[in-house]
This record gives C-alpha cells, sequence and structure tokens, in this order.
C-alpha cells in the first residue's frame, strides 16, 4: 500500500484556518488546480457523505465522498468516488493542529492508497508533491493574503483531552535527527538544564519498554517507567512511579511530525495526573513551560543551534 504525505505550518492560529478546510466544497477557494465545485444533491458542505464533484482548469473530473468530519479535532477523511488517478482504496485525510508556542497551525495530509503493478511510487510522489504539497503552500499563501479571523463562538482548542497539558512547538531540525534524540529514555540528563544524574535502573537499556530510569529534577528526585516506545510515529510514553511532587496517576509523553514543507519537525507533549485544584494551578503552567517546552527548547538549542552541549 502506498502512502502520499505532506505538511506545512501556517501562520494564524487553528481557529482561523479551520473553517475554511473544514468546507469541503472550498477547493477553488485555495486549490489552484480546480477550476469549480459543487456539492452533489444540494447538501451542505459539512453533511457527512456528502459527494463534492470538481472539474480541474486542464478538464479532469473528480468526485469525493466526505467519510469523516471533526470539529473537535479539526480533521476530515474522504476517499475517491471518481478517481483522479488510476489508484484504488484511496482513502485520505486532512488533520491540523495548533502550535501552541507560537499560536500558529500545523496542517498535515495524508493518503494511502493501492497502485497498479508497475506503478509502484509513482503515485505517492504525485500526490505528495504535486497535489498535496502544492495544495498547502496555496492554502498558507491564501491565510497569509486574507488574514482571516475565528469566527465568533468558534470552537477553541482545549488540547487533547483527558490531558491536562497539551503543549507544541516547532523545532528547526530534520525529525528523523529529533527523533534519534529524544528516543533515548536516558538522554534528557545530558541537554535539559533542570535534569541531573540521569541513569537508567537495573542497567535496562533506555529503548526497553518497562525500563525506569532514576534522575534528578531541580531539587525533586523521580523515578520514570517507559510505557510505550514508537520508531513508527516517533512517540513514546511514560509514567511516574516515584517523586517528591503531590501527584498521582502521572502520565505523558511526546511526539513528533515531519513538516516536510521546511524539513523541519512539529512537536507535541502531553501529560495528565491527579492533583488537587490548588495544587494544578502551579503544576499546570510550570510543567508545560518548565519541562515540556523548555525539553523542546533546549533540545533544539543544544543540538541543532550551534551552541555546546551542556555537560
Amino acid at each position: 500500500m502506498a502512502r502520499a504525505y505532506a505538511s506545512i505550518i501556517i501562520n494564524a492560529p487553528v481557529e482561523a484556518v479551520w473553517p475554511l478546510v473544514r468546507d469541503f466544497n472550498s477547493l477553488p477557494k485555495w486549490a489552484p488546480a480546480i477550476a469549480r465545485s459543487k456539492i452533489e444533491g444540494g447538501l451542505d458542505a459539512d453533511v457527512v457523505g456528502c459527494v463534492r464533484s470538481f472539474h480541474t482548469h486542464d478538464g479532469g473530473h473528480i468526485r469525493e465522498r466526505l467519510l469523516m468530519l471533526d470539529d473537535a479535532r479539526h480533521s476530515l477523511t474522504y476517499n475517491f468516488e471518481k478517481p483522479a488517478f488510476p489508484v484504488r482504496n484511496y482513502l485520505a485525510t486532512l488533520r491540523l493542529f495548533p502550535v501552541t508556542q507560537t499560536n500558529q497551525t500545523f496542517v498535515e495530509w495524508e493518503a494511502t492508497f493501492d497502485e497498479a503493478p508497475g506503478d509502484e511510487g509513482k503515485y505517492e510522489r504525485i500526490v505528495s508533491k504535486d497535489v498535496f504539497t502544492a495544495n498547502l503552500k496555496s492554502l498558507a499563501a491564501v491565510i497569509r493574503r486574507d488574514k482571516p479571523q475565528a469566527p465568533a463562538g468558534a470552537l477553541r482548542w482545549k488540547g487533547g483531552q483527558p490531558n491536562k497539558v497539551w503543549t507544541s512547538r516547532v523545532i528547526k531540525a530534520p525529525v528523523d535527527k529529533v527523533w534519534a534524540i529524544m528516543r533515548d529514555f536516558a538522554g534528557m540528563g545530558a541537554w535539559h538544564g533542570d535534569i541531573t544524574k540521569m541513569h537508567m535502573l537495573k542497567k535496562a537499556r533506555p529503548d526497553k519498554v518497562s525500563g525506569v530510569r532514576d534522575f534528578h529534577f531541580g531539587d525533586g528526585h523521580l523515578n520514570e517507567e517507559l510505557l510505550h516506545l514508537s520508531d513508527l510515529n516517533r512517540s513514546f510514553s511514560y509514567r511516574i512511579t516515584s517523586c517528591d511532587i503531590p501527584w498521582i496517576n502521572y502520565v505523558s509523553g511526546p511526539q513528533l511530525w515531519p513538516v516536510t514543507a521546511d524539513n523541519t519537525t512539529f512537536g507535541v507533549w502531553t501529560g495528565d495526573w491527579q492533583a488537587s485544584p490548588q495544587d494544578d494551578l502551579v503544576l499546570i503552567p510550570r510543567t508545560e513551560q518548565n519541562v515540556y517546552q523548555r525539553a523542546f527548547m533546549e533540545l533544539e538549542k543544544n543540538f541543532f543551534g550551534g551552541k555546546s552541549r551542556r555537560r
């Protein structure tokens, strides 16, 4: 199965970008190859199951069916009813995420499909570059030109629930290089300014799921157990097994995505726990800024910003 993919950072908040993207009949407004479009049967463009029928400037005719629309997670999925290319089982999804650190938007567009024998890789390249990349760059240009505002009463981003913290940042380095550093579960002690004496207990490998890292964070002493590690989606999660902080059931972890438009990285870090409302007034902002955002910032500075690594 082939997979086409492209992504970009758009300089506008997700609530301002999403209204244009969610309109299943809006392609002529931001996709330069599309001449005209209509929703068949007179349905609204946000009716799941509706079919958009559109024509390209070179005479092509394509029909696509909306299969999923999610205003809470800013995503939509569709398939081909009349394909633009000789492929089968085409399924595509557009997703938007906020870049919380800069109030921008990360947009990714991906599709999976089967190519005919002899076409292996051909349409994967065409869809990734000529369709997704070209259209995302045009979308960014339209947003930059029109400067849309979030509509009144727009559903504001509240993070990936049930996490108490959902924070994100763009790291100016290729995703594979960033992941090679981050996946080392015992490595943060070399580059996070508040972490010292980090090591794996029982001489466990840092890529061993169930391994426990022991370290000091400021004046505190913590143990954290690796719960999952995935090289497929560049993510890991962990839980605190011992600490001096007044919270319980703490689970956290990062995930990375490639930004194909400029070969950088979009990173998300989430965390959830139980604590008293009074303690959370301090824990939530401190964890977001001093732990998660600082980890992204110091990783970029120490490995990709021309500064020497902390010893």
